[in-house]
């Protein structure tokens, strides 16, 4: 690997008044995202996450300006042991025209207990004389009164400079006297923020080292992703002397979201060098990651850098035989080192070396048999030119690949036939029920179920076929349900391929099913579903 081992001691504190910082702001700036809405719970389950991941600081919210984040700093006083992060109160600075010792909304970020206060200060000039509606010099002595006001009162300080850049470009002057003027009234980092998102990385880059030069004031970042380039952006402003990165946790935020928490701390831990996290956590990410989303009830990206279920995903055939001699060849780092794995596609695109890697990630061993690979290899090549996937559906795959490989396909039961009806009824109600003949363990079973829709009824007739002889069918349950219509050239004749997800509580598995109707299609994704499930739980064959 071309990348940098972390160095430093063991022992790490990450919110060391002199180390690097890593501040998240999920809570805060993440719950500005759309779709995402979050109740005190959620907030104190997001921040367990977040201190078992080692941020040295996170940021639950503005205490005062809404009951929900009042109450959160509340719990989390006498809920939460943080192990590794500071909790940070987030507010403004002063009214203009009075004092930071009297001002009720100052006076709320004291009562929340939290030993770290940010405050957002207006540094465009524009956005002083427009939104606060004062003046350039009111607005200095604003930024010093209330500081001076808590850092007297026992708190660290760190100040969010607004709108900083579009201020510098406009009124550089200024936006420096709004960082001079924080740094010497006591705040601990002044952070320079991109709020609307707009910067590219050689522009942070000038801006933070000047800005840097001129004050003398410890700084941080806080970029936005507007641009797309908010990881970026945040690793230039690190090029340039920032020592305090704000992030929010799978780049969760308002518009298009903030610079990504879990990017930036493994190209800070593995590309630069720098300890920031404590020893063994990295290892962790790709599973706090997976555990927020699951928080704010999003699905993961599974394109997301480092942490995706595709980022070390391999198809091209090619790609494969190299990885089959370094996987090095095709990967920037090894997947374990941030939790993940590497995963291998199977598809048209797949050569023997996908289908042999393919094979030992499922545990399945070909021997070399080079015979049987390009056997494997055909097969996937002709179901997939007639709509299969198994890019998607590895439960299938793996079914095709034990048949190729032991000569015949694995069966727990053998269908004589199967009927799914829908009835439209007068009164506008529906009724589904299907009728399923098979034979298992060399008895044949009749059973008839209804459910909500007619896959519904296939599966519940199914089960009730087959519990008697496979009680562990009783743990399986479809999570996820997928129909896609393949292009054809007679609309509604067109092939259907359905791709159906299964647990039994401590496993997930996907398979697929390809037909000239949907109900068809999903009988047989049902099929691979309830065989797969069952070889897994260790059920000999019966047929």
């Amino acid at each position: 690997m071309t990348t940098t081992e972390a160095t430093g001691p063991a022992a790490h504190d990450p919110a060391d008044a002199d180390g690097f910082h890593v501040f998240d702001t999920t809570l805060r700036d993440g719950a500005q995202r759309e779709g995402i809405n979050l109740t005190v719970a959620d907030k104190l389950a997001i921040a367990r996450h977040l201190d078992d991941f080692g941020v040295g600081f996170i940021e639950g919210g503005w205490p005062g300006a809404n009951p929900r984040d009042t109450e959160f700093f509340a719990r989390a006083r006498a809920e939460i042991d943080f192990k590794h992060a500071k909790l940070v109160a987030f507010g403004a600075t002063r009214r203009a025209g009075g004092s930071a010792a009297e001002d009720p909304q100052v006076r709320a970020l004291l009562e929340s207990g939290a030993p770290v206060i940010t405050l957002v200060a207006k540094s465009h000039d524009r956005h002083v004389e427009l939104a606060l509606r004062t003046t350039l010099d009111e607005n200095l002595e604003m930024v010093r009164d209330t500081v001076s006001h808590l850092v007297a009162q026992g708190r660290r300080v760190f100040v969010d400079c607004e709108h900083f850049f579009d201020g510098y470009r406009a009124n550089a002057e200024y936006a420096k006297s709004v960082v001079r003027a924080a740094h010497e009234a006591g705040a601990d980092v002044v952070i320079l923020c991109d709020t609307n998102g707009g910067m590219l990385p050689a522009q942070v880059t000038a801006v933070v080292a000047t800005v840097l030069a001129d004050t003398g004031a410890r700084l941080g970042i806080h970029a936005q992703d507007d641009t797309g380039c908010a990881v970026a952006n945040t690793l230039a402003a690190v090029d340039a002397g920032a020592t305090h990165v704000q992030c929010t946790a799978n780049g969760y935020g308002e518009r298009v979201g903030n610079a990504n928490l879990f990017p930036v701390v493994a190209a800070l831990e593995i590309k630069y060098g720098r300890r920031v996290l404590p020893e063994g956590a990295l290892a962790e990410m790709t599973r706090i990651s997976h555990a927020i989303a699951e928080v704010v009830n999003l699905t993961p990206s599974t394109h997301q850098p480092y942490v995706g279920v595709s980022a070390f995903a391999h198809k091209a055939g090619l790609h494969a035989s190299a990885i089959k001699v370094d996987p090095d060849l095709y990967q920037h780092i090894d997947p374990e080192r941030v939790g993940n794995t590497m995963r291998m596609l199977v598809s048209d695109m797949a050569g023997r070396a996908s289908i042999e890697l393919k094979g030992k990630e499922l545990g399945v061993d070909l021997g070399g048999d080079r015979a049987l690979i390009s056997r494997v290899v055909e097969r996937v090549k002709e179901r997939e030119l007639q709509g299969y996937t198994y890019e998607a559906a590895d439960a299938s795959f793996e079914l095709l690949l034990r048949a190729e490989v032991e000569g015949r396909a694995r069966k727990y039961f053998r269908t004589e036939s199967w009927r799914a009806i829908v009835e439209d009824r007068p009164d506008g109600t529906h009724a589904n029920e299907a009728t399923v003949k098979l034979w298992a363990k060399g008895e044949r079973i009749v059973a008839t179920a209804e459910g909500n829709g007619p896959v519904n009824a296939l599966d519940r007739a199914l089960r009730v076929a087959l519990e008697r002889f496979y009680p562990q069918l009783a743990k399986f349950e479809l999570v996820d349900y997928k129909v896609r219509i393949l292009e054809g050239k007679h609309g509604t004749e067109s092939t259907t391929r359905v791709l159906i997800a299964t647990t039994d509580g401590t496993r997930e598995w996907s398979t697929v099913g390809v037909a000239p109707n949907v109900i068809a299609a999903s009988w047989q994704a049902l099929e691979d579903a309830f065989t797969y499930g069952l070889l897994h739980v260790g059920v000999e064959p019966a047929e």
